[in-house]
């Protein structure tokens, strides 16, 4: 235009950044997403009692929201984080620095501090890494979701979510997949894909839960007939699915 020339500045990728690799991540972290919403979402709906349906939904876009806010604010460097060194250090073991994850720190590569140099590096950056966990994250209350259906006030499962998120997950994925404890030596306990994190600890939760808040009503009880099975089988083949992004990613 008018003989200037027009110079475009190139700004490189870095040499660490992959392409397949965080697109492959981000993949497989959608597929887990999904698995949450809509998956968990109408296969709980399907198979609860018609008047739970609109509750029980709720819930789980809540808890997935939730878990959201808890793991960009404070939960993700609990979980995978630089460890907390107080008084004689030992919580260094067992958890991270609770910060937010907001900030230029999240295009830099990804990076897990106490498993520097135990792994091969990553080839993405720390948000794809923080996105692929929180989806993790995010399943696990909608795991346990199924248990107190029907016995709990929603108002409590708005306060019990961030602090079971924060006090129990972010804790156990520390002590697994942030290096912790577990994964130290000797013990060097390996947990590929949510087996203690997640399915162990809703499973334990949901049972302990729905022994302190007692059995649902006896009229609930007496005819407890899921309301839409075609809408559970949904959920259920999402659910089935979503593993090549649980297993695979």
């Amino acid at each position: 235009m008018g003989g200037e020339e027009i110079h475009e500045t190139m700004i490189p990728y870095p040499n660490w950044l992959n392409a397949g690799d965080t697109a492959w991540q981000l993949a497989a972290a959608t597929l887990v997403g999904l698995m949450s919403l809509p998956g968990i979402a109408v296969l709980y709906g399907g198979i609860v009692q018609k008047k739970w349906i609109v509750n029980t939904i709720l819930m789980a876009f809540t808890g997935f929201s939730l878990v959201l806010l808890v793991w960009v604010l404070w939960g993700f460097n609990m979980g995978f984080g630089n460890p907390l060194h107080l008084g004689p250090g030992i919580l260094g073991n067992f958890v991270g620095v609770p910060h937010t994850l907001l900030g230029d720190g999240t295009q830099a590569q990804a990076n897990i501090p106490l498993l520097n140099g135990g792994m091969p590096d990553f080839h993405f950056s720390q948000s794809t890494l923080a996105y692929f966990q929180f989806v993790f994250a995010a399943i696990t209350p909608l795991l346990f979701l199924g248990s107190v259906i029907g016995r709990i006030n929603f108002k409590v499962w708005l306060i019990f979510v961030p602090l079971w998120s924060t006090l129990a997950y972010s804790v156990n994925a520390f002590l697994l997949w942030g290096g912790g404890w577990w994964a130290q030596a000797p013990r060097g306990a390996l947990d590929y894909s949510g087996g203690y994190v997640i399915h162990l600890a809703a499973g334990t939760t949901g049972f302990v839960a729905a022994a302190v808040i007692g059995p649902r009503l006896a009229r609930d009880r007496a005819r407890a007939v899921p309301n839409n099975l075609p809408m559970a089988a949904v959920g259920a083949g999402i659910l089935w699915l979503g593993w090549n992004g649980f297993n695979g990613g």
